[in-house]
């Protein structure tokens, strides 16, 4: 794992940046999902070992409120456009004219924004369990807040799983997380819009355990090349690490 190098965005916040492989090799920007890290969600599962295999640079950025990037408290800064912000902003500092897109969850709702705005750059797209409707609508934010406000246990089956997720991730503020939930609720853009897909090549990827999985199909049927694999035996919270999603999704970055 590299340090990080830190890339300031539009309104004054750090993010944290992570590169493998020569930069004249084409680039793949890998985005970790709500609660997750660069080194979590694509290193440690073997992502980025197996794209620079492939013959890939790898460009990896925390997203604000994780790993070593800024974690602000406030809801109003985790727009869904504020996020996609930070991904443009990234591609302009290290000068990636295209690139491909690997996201997972949270990472996959904000590829969805980026694929659209940078139409003209990012060539396909991977979205691993990406949510239809609101991200993290499942989230309990009242009892988050009794948590981390009185130490109120949490009894939401759903959110408990958050939290463990939380936890298993060093680093992690539930304060920041708490802001981000709060601020995907309040974005004006919490919808993925059929009727207004991503034109690039798109593989949508999400488990067959994961209670999103129909949702995220019918993202899939939307997108004029939108392609569709199901992972087998898998839930939300572990299909980042499952070999047959790295290698549907190595197949189809390599078109």
């Amino acid at each position: 794992m590299p340090d990080p190098q830190f890339v300031m965005v539009g309104d004054g916040h750090r993010i944290a940046t992570y590169t493998w492989g020569d930069e004249a090799l084409p680039t793949v920007v890998v985005v970790h999902g709500f609660a997750s890290s660069t080194r979590d969600n694509w290193v440690s599962t073997g992502w980025v070992r197996d794209l620079l295999r492939a013959g890939y640079r790898v460009l990896g950025l925390d997203q604000r409120g994780h790993g070593a990037s800024d974690k602000p408290h406030e809801p109003g800064d985790y727009g869904l456009r504020t996020l996609a912000g930070d991904i443009e902003a990234v591609l302009d500092t290290y000068l990636v004219d295209t690139a491909r897109y690997v996201g997972y969850s949270l990472g996959a709702r904000v590829g969805w924004e980026v694929a659209l705005d940078l139409s003209d750059r990012i060539e396909r797209v991977v979205l691993g369990g990406v949510p239809d409707g609101i991200p993290l609508a499942r989230l309990d934010i009242a009892q988050v807040r009794a948590l981390v406000e009185e130490g109120t246990p949490v009894t939401d089956p759903v959110t408990q799983n958050y939290i463990a997720l939380t936890e298993r991730v060093a680093g992690n503020d539930l304060r920041a997380l708490l802001a981000i939930a709060g601020g995907m609720r309040a974005s004006g853009t919490v919808d993925p819009d059929p009727a207004h897909a991503p034109a690039q090549p798109v593989l949508f990827a999400t488990g067959s355990l994961d209670a999103i999985i129909e949702g995220s199909r019918a993202l899939a049927a939307a997108c004029p090349q939108g392609t569709f694999v199901e992972i087998p035996g898998r839930h939300h919270f572990n299909a980042p690490g499952s070999r047959v999603f790295r290698e549907a999704a190595l197949a189809f970055l390599a078109g």
